[in-house]
């Protein structure tokens, strides 16, 4: 990732939730973003599927009231750093079946910035007085994040 994209997620981390990450953090946060985007997509195929349309729509992805109030908060935040271009070339799109529409296409980057502030402020309040977080304070969020999302 360019530099500049790096220097644009320390500032996304400092803002969301007064963290400093470095560049192997945020390798390790974007595979993890991917992840999660994936088991989105997963769910969201097998709802449509279940409903009998061969498109996932964004109704189909099982987002909280939770996740929908970060997603409100990065778009805020999002104002001034303009991350959502680099999560918009960053996210993977899923390939499966059925495939998701336009619509729901749209609505990655903003998915994935949703799940970037619940991370950002998950890493925090594991541990509240730790400002750059350490790989195992990682993992344990990733792990709490895979049982719950």
């Amino acid at each position: 990732m360019p530099v500049m994209g790096v220097r644009r997620f320390e500032r996304f981390f400092r803002e969301a939730a007064g963290l400093t990450v470095d560049k192997n953090d945020v390798k390790a946060y974007n595979d993890f973003v991917n992840d999660k985007i994936y088991d989105f997509f997963l769910i969201g195929a097998t709802r449509a599927k279940a409903n009998g349309r061969d498109l996932i729509e964004p109704q189909d992805l099982p987002v909280t009231k939770g996740l929908q109030e970060c997603i409100r908060d990065f778009r805020k935040i999002d104002q001034d750093i303009e991350l959502r271009p680099l999560l918009e070339e960053l996210t993977t799109r899923p390939a499966l079946e059925p495939s998701a529409s336009e619509e729901t296409n749209a609505r990655l980057p903003d998915l994935a910035g949703g799940v970037s502030v619940a991370l950002a402020r998950a890493l925090r309040t594991m541990d509240p007085e730790r400002r750059h977080p350490l790989t195992p304070q990682w993992e344990h969020v990733f792990d709490l994040f895979h049982l719950l999302l």
